[in-house]
């Protein structure tokens, strides 16, 4: 007979005496793997102390919570934050009358009016017809880092491309990268749970310029005739808007997402694909060697370093999960990178194999009815600059003269920077 409180049960089960790591902790953020093998080991469902939010981190767990849309919403409708005392709290949202319900962040039945909208100009023949596009870019890039002998990858190749692909496919000027770069991130920093609440209020201010940059594109392209077959993702929407099937704020917010994630998720892909390999001689020689393998090696670095760490779900009504009750006020984290090397799925799991059998089992780009409606892009943008990487160079290293390192962020994986020092 438990003489304990139920309560009081949920705190243990919740909340181990073993996890001696601080979520917010600088170097917890720069190297989470330790925290998160103790979660997946210990606590697969955490609850951050002193909040509402709880981590599931077991690929088990994680795809239960994804095949229960009745208890957990995609709705961003919180998010943890930085408090005045350095630790992490929720903010709310709804306590502001505001939500994000775009796309990635949609539920049923909208997120599939979502998803058709966009899909038909970011699917295989899309994508393959922007190709020698993105090609060009890429070996641009690098051929500047190669002939300078040195450089910032992560400035010239992982940032600037993914968004100018982009900007292409939805219809905005590519001269705009710069700007639409600024934005996005300033989006993810927004995510990033290291922002404090006066820090929120200044990315909320960078988000509204640009729905108002936006806004005004959309307007534009509204009052123009409409073309006997969309050319982009904005013409798409604009059919969408025609039609009665979204709003005009729905279409801006879908674009918001759009290029926030391809700003995110390819750049930190790229940073991180590039960043093993300069690490290992030996696989830059094989990859060079059999360029046929690189597709499964990109798709090892997703699992690897998942470019989202993590994302949001709302609890909708007081479930449990793993024996933990998780009232309805609660929010949880899904967190894909810790998912991603869980030993009950994954042979070695801190390390990289290309010759892995299942990982395409990865979590990288989410799962079911959310996975990634960008996939396929990231993929080709990331094989492309990584072939030009290796074919126009003999050897590539870290530049010892800088250091590397993550941007201060729960939510993504991307590098700030990464020197290198490249021979053709």
């Amino acid at each position: 007979m438990n003489l304990l409180p139920e309560n009081i049960i949920n705190k243990v089960i919740a909340q181990s005496p073993s996890i001696n790591y601080q979520l917010l902790d600088p170097n917890v953020i720069e190297d989470p793997y330790p925290f998160y093998r103790a979660l997946v080991s210990e606590v697969p469902v955490y609850q951050v102390p002193g909040t509402e939010v709880y981590l599931v981190s077991s690929w088990e767990l994680i795809h239960q919570v994804l095949k229960n849309q009745e208890d957990y919403s995609a709705n961003l409708t919180g998010i943890l934050v930085t408090g005045a005392n350095g630790q992490p709290e929720l903010f709310d949202f709804t306590q502001f009358g505001g939500t994000v319900d775009a796309i990635a962040n949609a539920d049923e039945p909208f997120h599939s009016v979502h998803r058709k909208l966009v899909l038909p100009q970011l699917n295989a023949r899309k994508v393959a017809a922007i190709e020698a596009e993105v090609r060009d870019w890429a070996r641009k890039g690098v051929q500047q880092l190669v002939d300078a002998g040195q450089g910032d990858c992560v400035g010239e190749l992982a940032n600037a491309i993914p968004v100018k692909v982009m900007a292409r496919l939805v219809g905005l000027p590519v001269d705009d990268v710069d700007q639409l770069l600024d934005w996005a991130f300033s989006g993810g920093d927004i995510l990033a749970g290291t922002a404090t609440l006066d820090r929120m209020l200044e990315l909320s201010a960078s988000t509204g310029e640009m729905s108002e940059y936006l806004k005004q594109h959309f307007d534009t392209r509204l009052q123009k005739s409409a073309p006997e077959s969309p050319d982009d993702v904005m013409d798409e929407l604009v059919r969408g808007v025609r039609e009665g099937l979204i709003s005009q704020q729905d279409a801006v917010s879908i674009i918001i997402v759009l290029v926030g994630a391809a700003g995110e998720s390819t750049s930190s892909l790229v940073g991180s694909a590039v960043r093993i390999l300069a690490q290992d001689g030996s696989l830059q020689c094989r990859l060079r060697e059999q360029p046929q393998l690189i597709e499964r090696y990109v798709e090892e670095v997703v699992r690897l370093e998942s470019p989202f760490r993590g994302h949001y779900r709302a609890v909708l009504k007081e479930t449990k999960l793993n024996g933990v009750v998780i009232p309805a006020t609660a929010r949880i984290f899904l967190l894909w990178a810790a998912a991603n090397r869980d030993p009950a799925v994954f042979c070695e799991p801190d390390t990289l194999d290309i010759e892995r059998h299942n990982t395409n089992e990865h979590l990288g780009f989410g799962h079911g009815i959310h996975f990634c409606i960008g996939a396929r892009l990231a993929r080709l943008e990331a094989r492309l600059i990584l072939e030009e990487l290796l074919q126009k160079t003999s050897s590539f290293s870290l530049d010892s003269a800088f250091p590397v390192r993550h941007v201060s962020s729960i939510f993504v994986r991307r590098l700030d920077q990464l020197h290198l020092k490249l021979n053709a």
